[in-house]
């Protein structure tokens, strides 16, 4: 990771919610969560955060770097319908060698939506896909 990220520095990213992403479209195949309302689905909302906290680590990524989502400490605290825009708020709370925590929230115009922490691991992509791909070939022995 190049240097520069700090503690305390904060970023905003914001994108507005899509119909199909909501609880009952979570699963195509889950027919028990067909009658569920049409609101923002939490593992949206999770993958929303993280995608927030991605954008605000780019910069800092080496050539064939990256980062994936380790640790959530989330609420979801409010119905977001499909149409509003959710806004998140990011801000680094620890730097631990390649890990990062941030603090996280949401808001969707009206009402703020959920919170919480996440922590991401920055990781080589060659060196991550070659364990993928080592588990893979194991599961299929």
């Amino acid at each position: 990771m190049r240097p520069g990220l700090s503690i305390g520095d904060t970023a905003q990213f914001s994108r507005e919610i899509r119909p199909e992403e909501v609880v009952c479209r979570l699963f195509p195949d889950a027919r028990i969560m067909d009658d569920m309302p049409e609101v923002l689905a939490s593992a949206y909302m999770i993958g929303l955060f993280e995608w927030a906290c991605v954008e605000q680590l780019a910069p800092y990524y080496e050539e064939g770097e990256g980062s994936l989502g380790i640790g959530f400490e989330l609420s979801h605290v409010s119905p977001t319908p499909p149409g509003l825009t959710v806004t998140v708020d990011t801000e680094v709370e620890e730097i631990d060698g390649r890990f990062i925590t941030f603090r996280v929230r949401g808001h969707d115009g009206q009402d703020m939506i959920g919170a919480g922490r996440h922590k991401r691991a920055v990781t080589r992509w060659n060196k991550f896909n070659a364990k993928v791909a080592a588990k893979a070939a194991q599961a299929q022995q």
